[in-house]
């Protein structure tokens, strides 16, 4: 099976991707493109799938770069792929203006959020989940593509396939988290049943994007949890008694 790749053409021309499941070697439940290292997936398996994700950002397999993440709000600017035999950075969000490096992110629910300012010739790419979104890690990207040349209102952002906030039930005391932050978040939870809420993470990421004064942000308005055929959904897993689950890989490159 051919590998299945979204684009949009707010990024367009820049090669990148927000990859599905299709088109991987791997078997059983991580069954597709598992792209993510830290699963118990068979090593050997997930580096074929990311061979195939670099053939595919014609790119070699060292430039297409992933970091340890950690659901931070620390963001790294790369020159060059990173050495190959020293630790990952422990990071959520990549930046460069260097041709030729493939930025990518790993997600099973969290935002995948690919970035670019084609005046500049800057990319960046991030990834949010709750946490991370909360601490800040999308304007984070957004400051530290500044650093680099960009110019914020000429940045495009798109956010790529996770759980949309039908699928994302949360508990009160993650209410109350936002709430303490700013009460003017209540905007993004909805009532739930047995006094839980639904939260909008596509929502929250968006008001962020747009609140930082980037030119455009959007979402491909695709669910993680809802299409189990062509993604992967850590909460999906969860809640099948799966014992893992798959890493879904987004990617940009200049």
């Amino acid at each position: 099976m051919t590998l299945e790749i979204l684009t949009t053409d707010a990024l367009s021309p820049l090669r990148h991707g927000f990859f599905t499941r299709r088109g991987g070697a791997s078997s059983g439940i991580f069954a597709g493109l598992n792209c993510g290292p830290g699963s118990s997936d068979q090593s050997a398996t997930v580096l074929m799938n990311r061979a195939r994700v670099a053939d595919a950002m014609e790119v070699a397999p060292a430039a297409l770069i992933s970091v340890h993440q950690t659901h931070s709000a620390d963001v790294v600017m790369l020159n060059a792929p990173l050495p190959v035999d020293q630790p990952k950075p422990r990071a959520d969000a990549m930046v460069t203006d260097q041709p030729g490096l493939a930025l990518a992110i790993l997600t099973a629910d969290c935002q995948p959020v690919l970035m670019a300012d084609k005046t500049a010739g800057v990319v960046g790419a991030a990834h949010a989940g709750w946490r991370g979104a909360l601490e800040g890690i999308l304007t984070h990207t957004i400051d530290a593509m500044e650093e680099l040349g960009a110019t914020r209102a000429n940045i495009v952002s798109v956010i790529g396939p996770c759980i949309s906030q039908a699928a994302y039930e949360v508990s009160p005391d993650f209410l109350d988290d936002f709430m303490a932050e700013d009460p003017d978040f209540a905007r993004f939870f909805a009532n739930g049943r047995d006094g839980h809420y639904q939260f909008d993470l596509v929502g929250f990421g968006l008001a962020q994007l747009r609140a930082a004064g980037v030119g455009k942000a959007s979402w491909t308005g695709h669910c993680t949890y809802a299409d189990p055929d062509r993604f992967y959904s850590y909460r999906r897993s969860v809640h099948e008694g799966k014992a893992d689950y798959g890493r879904l890989i987004s990617a940009i490159r200049l």
